[in-house]
């Protein structure tokens, strides 16, 4: 990680969910390179502390933040502890996720709840605790903007045998992504989806080999696995857009996928 130069993201203030691995904490790193200070969110308090020191060796600033945000009462709790501490809040990245596949019939259901709680419940969520400071940073903030980014999949554009339920949930980001821009972007908050294909992450560690592992090898045979630092990269190029110019879709697939 390279120092933090001044750039247009300086004097911002930017909270990522999931951020204690993979993408999440990958963009936690981008995003403070860019110059902004960045509230790291996760129920692994150990490993966000080691990815709050790194941060602030390397230049930056880190706060970690420790919180399930499938309990609203924590999302808030989390919200309200990054702004109470910049006195600010920029940037959403709403990264958090949980994979569980399995078949409609013979699946674990409480593995649905899980994956609907952190990808559907969690990013509600958080995202209503965060509006209010992100419309007042886009009316006083030194950008003029705010910007919600909301990490999906491809699961979300294409469904496959197995992942029913995790295409229910991708699908619903997708949708709500859509229907939040609608509301806000006119009041200067410009809201995104970005939609990876395949990433190396621990997103899909849960998943049972014996049940699941040949439900996923198709779409390994047929598609290069990207890097979380690829996702961070087309994070940061959302935010990091002219005011006016608004990403609202980003597909992150490998080059002969396309």
């Amino acid at each position: 990680m390279s120092s933090p130069t001044v750039s247009k993201l300086t004097g911002t203030v930017a909270l990522v969910t999931g951020a204690s691995s993979g993408i999440g904490a990958a963009t936690a790193r981008r995003l403070a390179e860019h110059g902004a200070s960045v509230a790291l969110v996760a129920r692994r308090e150990d490993r966000l502390d080691d990815l709050a020191a790194e941060i602030e060796k390397a230049g930056g600033t880190a706060l970690a933040v420790g919180a399930d945000i499938t309990d609203p009462a924590r999302a808030e709790a989390a919200v309200a502890r990054t702004v109470e501490h910049f006195g600010r809040l920029d940037i959403l990245v709403n990264n958090a996720g949980l994979m569980l596949l399995g078949p409609v019939v013979g699946a674990d259901a409480s593995d649905w709840e899980r994956m609907i709680a952190v990808n559907v419940r969690g990013l509600l969520h958080i995202t209503r605790a965060a509006l209010p400071h992100l419309l007042d940073a886009a009316e006083r903030g030194p950008r003029r903007v705010a910007d919600i980014v909301n990490i999906s999949s491809i699961a979300g554009r294409v469904a496959w045998s197995g992942y029913g339920v995790y295409n229910l949930t991708k699908f619903g980001v997708n949708g709500f992504t859509e229907s939040l821009r609608q509301e806000v972007t006119r009041r200067h908050v410009r809201v995104g989806v970005l939609e990876p294909g395949g990433v190396d992450t621990e997103l899909g560690s849960h998943n049972k080999p014996e049940i699941q592992g040949s439900m996923i090898d198709p779409f390994y045979e047929t598609t290069e696995v990207l890097a979380p630092e690829d996702i961070a990269d087309g994070v940061a190029y959302m935010i990091t857009r002219p005011r006016h110019a608004s990403v609202g879709e980003l597909w992150i697939m490998p080059t002969d996928q396309v």
